[in-house]
């Protein structure tokens, strides 16, 4: 995966955003707060400046196909385990 293409920035800005909204969700709403607090962690690894800045200090690079399949278990645990669809209900329901 090239992280210089418009297209994989997008994605993985996408992504984070996603998992930052996600984990927010699954910290303040129903009884998940060490996912939610996972979740805004690994989240940060999808941001493009994050990537660069870990990479330019320690070396060490998370590879394209790692977040992809980071993101397809994320998602899998969320929506089976993390129960989030009735989190978003909850969190409608408080406003």
């Amino acid at each position: 995966m090239n992280n210089q293409s418009p297209f994989w920035n997008s994605l993985s800005w996408f992504a984070g955003i996603c998992f930052l909204a996600i984990g927010f969700i699954n910290t303040f709403w129903g009884n998940d707060l060490l996912l939610g607090i996972g979740l805004l962690i690994l989240a940060f690894i999808y941001f493009p400046p994050v990537t660069t800045y870990v990479k330019r200090i320690s070396g060490f690079y998370i590879p394209g196909f790692v977040k992809i399949i980071l993101a397809a278990v994320l998602l899998w645990i969320v929506l089976g385990v993390g129960e989030l669809p009735a989190k978003i209900d909850l969190m409608l329901e408080s406003f």
